[in-house]
């Protein structure tokens, strides 16, 4: 795989080397020793697959609050979609900035999405699918959210929205929840929960 950082330290857009010959081609999608030679968390906790039956739809902007903050790697197996990461990390140079990609199932790249991180999507055509490998399990208590347009993230998108579900468009704006996002977010809470780790693992 071939590791390209993006303008938000931590976020990596992975292209795929491939190996072709007369059947097709292959290629290695993940490997643990690879991720941890570029700095980024290996650990697979839950898979999940999404099936986005409208061009337009999206869904987001998605995270979760430490000590259940997660990972994810994104990427769109029919279709394509514009994946867009916003960074939440208070101490940040970064902070409050996104980045956006394509994905497709021409070019099969994927986006690694660090923790502290909000993650949203488009679907750009009918019957796109995505599927996700996420760093930490789906914990409601630590599920948090902002509007796909709230203005103080100015994202772009490139297709009229279609369909958004109710509890995204719920989401309060940034603006609401600023002071509490980023006390919850802080560098301090997510390096306790590493430390405990480390120290049950010991």
């Amino acid at each position: 795989m071939k590791f390209i950082e993006t303008k938000l330290k931590g976020a990596f857009v992975l292209e795929l080397e491939r190996r072709t010959d007369e059947r097709g081609f292959f290629a290695r999608a993940f490997c643990q020793n690879e991720f941890e030679d570029h700095g980024l968390k290996p650990t697979i906790a839950q898979a999940n697959i999404a099936h986005n039956i409208r061009k337009g739809t999206i869904r987001g902007m998605h995270f979760q609050y430490p000590p259940a903050a997660e990972t994810k790697l994104v990427r769109c197996t029919r279709g394509a979609i514009i994946d867009i990461i916003v960074d939440l990390r208070p101490e940040s140079k970064t902070f409050l900035q996104h980045f956006s990609v394509e994905l497709n199932e021409d070019n099969m790249l994927a986006l690694y999405v660090p923790e502290r991180f909000a993650h949203g999507y488009q679907a750009l055509r009918d019957n796109t699918d995505t599927s996700y490998q996420v760093g930490e399990f789906y914990t409601p208590a630590a599920e948090g959210g902002l509007k796909y347009d709230d203005p103080r993230l100015g994202l772009i998108w490139p297709l009229e929205p279609t369909v958004v579900s109710p509890k995204d468009m719920a989401f309060r704006s940034f603006d609401e929840i600023e002071a509490e996002l980023k006390a919850k977010m802080s560098s301090n809470i997510s390096n306790s929960r590493q430390e405990r780790r480390q120290t049950s693992a010991a």
